[in-house]
């Protein structure tokens, strides 16, 4: 209920001053009372100047300088016109307050030093006496307590809305990253999945090819493209699954045990191009060292995709492939000699997918038609820095 009437009033600053200067009326009253009671006075008389110096009041949202100064002008007032001693004036605390509360800092003690002055010297001046002293120079505590209790208020609400700020702000950048991370994992299944179907539907095409036209003519032969074409087909189905297999929620089975495809499978890739037609010849050069299991799957994803597109376009050609290990980089480079482009016009998924998968572990990639005739494609990977050197594969 209290929370429901805050909310009401926040939205209603009108209705929220209205209610400070009614509230302040209501707390003053009886104090005032008291002293013109004491002071053998008129009670109404003092009650009017409180309502007086209450009205400024109703607009201390809209105009809290001016308002404050309002109060004090009218606190002067009422000393001359009432005897001493007399209760401090309250309309001017809650004019301070209400400066404090919804101006800077230097801005309210500046305002409340300024009160303080005038309040001060006309007590001083309209009350004079030793009797009257300690009265008069308390009203500087009464203008100072105002103005830090409102700047207490004001920092509180301000370290209040600092921390939300970082809350939400934490909650967003959560959020982005985690759809940043998610679109990182769909668009390196999607890279996956394009690899494993592309390669293998192609290298099953081309067997298939070369079974339909052995069939009558050299059964032997038929018969051994549709084993390539069996054992290919189980390939792709194993590195399918274990692709699939990244898809899997947290809580489900673990994934799947097939290793990731890397270098060290590199001559049986190259076997299975050469089995569907594609000559290729392989080249090594420096000193092989450990990779990073990235960067082995990366190059064996660079290379497989590179000569998949030559199989697909390039036609009747030669495919080089050169695998060099220099000072911190792996040099990987597919190149052939086929008829017009061998990559296609180098902007299809699997073309995108290799400068995507080169940029992710640091590298580049570049691809381009070759002078005369044939495709190129130059990827270079950097290398773990200190890697321990392994034994080259003959």
């Amino acid at each position: 209920m209290a929370e429901t009437i805050r909310q009401w009033l926040r939205v209603r600053p009108l209705m929220t001053d209205l209610a400070v200067a009614l509230a302040c009326f209501a707390l003053a009253a009886p104090v005032l009372a008291a002293a013109a009671y004491h002071q053998n006075d008129s009670i109404s008389r003092y009650l009017i100047l409180l309502g007086v110096s209450c009205v400024p009041l109703v607009v201390r949202s809209r105009w809290p300088v001016p308002v404050a100064a309002a109060t004090v002008a009218l606190s002067v007032i009422a000393y001359a016109v009432t005897p001493s001693p007399g209760p401090p004036p309250a309309a001017a605390g809650f004019a301070l307050y209400a400066v404090a509360i919804r101006t800077d800092r230097r801005t309210a003690w500046r305002t409340g030093a300024c009160a303080a002055v005038t309040l001060t010297t006309a007590a001083l001046i309209l009350r004079p006496g030793v009797d009257e002293l300690p009265a008069n120079l308390g009203l500087i505590a009464w203008t100072f307590l105002s103005v830090a209790v409102g700047d207490a208020v004001r920092s509180r609400r301000e370290l209040l809305a600092s921390a939300m700020e970082r809350a939400e702000r934490a909650e967003r950048t959560r959020e982005e990253e985690a759809r940043r991370r998610v679109t990182e994992e769909r668009m390196r299944i999607a890279r996956e999945l394009h690899d494993v179907v592309a390669h293998h539907i192609t290298l099953v095409n081309a067997q298939a090819g070369v079974a339909h036209h052995l069939m009558r003519t050299d059964p032997e032969h038929a018969y051994q493209a549709l084993e390539r074409i069996r054992d290919t087909s189980r390939a792709a189905l194993d590195e399918l699954r274990a692709t699939v297999g990244l898809l899997r929620q947290s809580g489900e089975q673990a994934a799947p045990r097939e290793p990731a495809p890397g270098l060290a499978g590199l001559d049986d890739l190259l076997d299975a191009f050469r089995h569907s037609g594609l000559s290729v010849v392989l080249e090594r050069t420096g000193e092989p060292v450990a990779l990073a299991p990235i960067t082995d799957l990366t190059a064996y994803r660079i290379i497989q995709e590179a000569l998949t597109n030559t199989h697909k376009h390039a036609g009747p050609a030669t495919a080089h492939v050169r695998l060099g290990f220099a000072a911190g980089v792996l040099r990987l480079t597919v190149e052939d000699d086929g008829r017009g482009t061998g990559g296609g016009t180098g902007t299809g998924h699997g073309m995108i997918g290799m400068h995507e998968r080169a940029r992710a572990v640091g590298g580049t990639l570049s691809a381009g038609p070759r002078p005369g005739r044939g495709f190129r494609i130059h990827a270079e990977l950097p290398l773990p820095t200190g890697a321990g050197r392994k034994g080259c594969r003959p």
